[in-house]
């Protein structure tokens, strides 16, 4: 009998997973729009305290468009238009921009500022105040602005051993809106030991986005041999996403602004490549990275759909008056 030599098996099929939800959340549509806005409403410069959001292409695109943003309010020339950005700031901001003569729209996220309502709210009521999130983070800074003589910032786990309170009756932890999931309640729970009467805020803190972008590259991680999360290397939430992926199962996970970061070595060996994007990424550059892929023979792309978000905010109440005049008054009044 001839001897038949068996075919080679084909090889595996390329695909990429799609997370959904991904990218932009309601926080920072708003906030991007906020500042589009006052640019065509009131003319160049408008300048933006701190990065509007955390991401690059976003920052250079509005400063193509007239914004200009600085880290100090200082630098706001008198009389201009100021936006502060959708990480919130504290309350000593606004008194530098009121001795700067300035006029001010407010892009803090909702969700930021229902923080901050709760940092105002247990510190009268004399609470120790615990906010779990990574100190020198704009968020956590504006937050701790709020009752810095109240507020301990706990940034993990491993920071709940120094942590001293006044009267373990009265205490309350907060969080940061960014942080992984499962990492604040492991920090929660280790502060729960530690003090048991700990009160917990009447809602979770960490937004919404975060937790569905999280809950979906749980799913899409465990099935990728490759996750690819599309956000600057600033954004917090972004970073959580390469962490989440890694301990869903995924082989490796990378952080990239654009698709030209891409390592084509990453490739080797992948069937499967896990795509998302943080919170504070517009739509455009993860089509960028579909696009890169797709020549690379991953044309095949299936939703991980996990959730459905519906959420949308009103823009900042100031962008409804006429800033420049305003400014020109305060100018006017010194």
């Amino acid at each position: 009998m001839e001897h038949m030599t068996a075919p080679a098996p084909a090889p595996a099929s390329r695909r990429v997973l799609l997370a959904a939800p991904r990218g932009y959340c309601a926080g920072v549509d708003r906030a991007v729009i906020a500042v589009e806005k006052a640019l065509e409403q009131y003319g160049a410069p408008v300048y933006v305290r701190h990065e509007i959001v955390h991401n690059k292409y976003v920052v250079q695109t509005l400063e193509k468009k007239g914004a200009i943003f600085v880290e100090r309010t200082e630098e706001v020339p008198e009389g201009s238009i100021v936006m502060f950005s959708a990480h919130g700031v504290a309350p000593v901001v606004h008194e530098e921009a009121a001795r700067g003569k300035l006029a001010t729209i407010d892009a803090t996220c909702p969700l930021v500022t229902k923080v901050h309502k709760e940092a105002i709210r247990y510190a009268n009521e004399d609470f120790d105040i615990l906010l779990i999130g990574h100190e020198g983070h704009e968020e956590v800074i504006g937050t701790s602005g709020e009752a810095p003589d109240h507020i301990t910032i706990v940034d993990g786990p491993h920071d709940v051993d120094k942590v001293t309170v006044r009267d373990e009756s009265k205490v309350v932890w907060l969080s940061q809106t960014t942080l992984s999931v499962d990492e604040t309640m492991e920090t929660v729970d280790a502060l729960k030991t530690k003090f048991p009467l700990l009160v917990s805020p009447p809602s979770d803190d960490i937004c919404y986005a975060t937790s569905n972008r999280q809950a979906a590259v749980k799913v899409m991680g465990a099935d990728s041999d490759l996750v690819i999360v599309v956000g600057s290397k600033n954004s917090s939430n972004s970073i959580r996403l390469v962490e989440v992926a890694k301990d869903a199962g995924a082989k490796a996970a990378y952080l990239v602004d654009f698709a030209s970061e891409i390592d084509e070595a990453w490739l080797e060996g992948v069937t499967t490549v896990g795509l998302t994007s943080g919170a504070s990424v517009p739509e455009v550059l993860v089509e960028e990275v579909l696009e890169w892929l797709t020549v690379r023979g991953y044309a095949d792309v299936e939703i991980v759909k996990t959730a459905e978000e519906s959420i949308v905010f009103s823009l900042p109440k100031e962008l409804r008056r006429d800033l420049r005049a305003e400014a020109a008054e305060l100018v006017a009044d010194k």
